[in-house]
């Protein structure tokens, strides 16, 4: 729904309704957007996770909290406070 909040006052019984109705189809798609969403961000934890793993089991290097916290901020579409503040690392 594009339009601006109706004026509750003017709306009969059956608009009102309407309204709700229209409203709750919204939150319903948007929900299942958000559970989408999640679902890749999961997947995507999972695969780093899988591959921290390799490079333990290989005696390489492993990332930081830090380095899941900027992951994080990047698939929430954040900048992460480190390089708004210090620049990259």
């Amino acid at each position: 729904m594009d339009e601006t909040f109706p004026d509750l006052g003017s709306l009969t019984d059956v608009e009102l309704k309407d309204v709700i109705r229209q409203l709750t189809e919204e939150e319903t798609e948007i929900s299942y957007t958000r559970r989408i969403l999640h679902g890749k961000i999961d997947i995507l934890r999972a695969e780093l996770v899988n591959r921290l793993r390799k490079k333990h089991d290989g005696g390489e290097v492993l990332i930081t909290g830090d380095d899941v916290k900027q992951l994080t901020d990047i698939l929430a579409h954040r900048q992460p406070e480190s390089e708004s503040q210090d620049g990259p690392s």
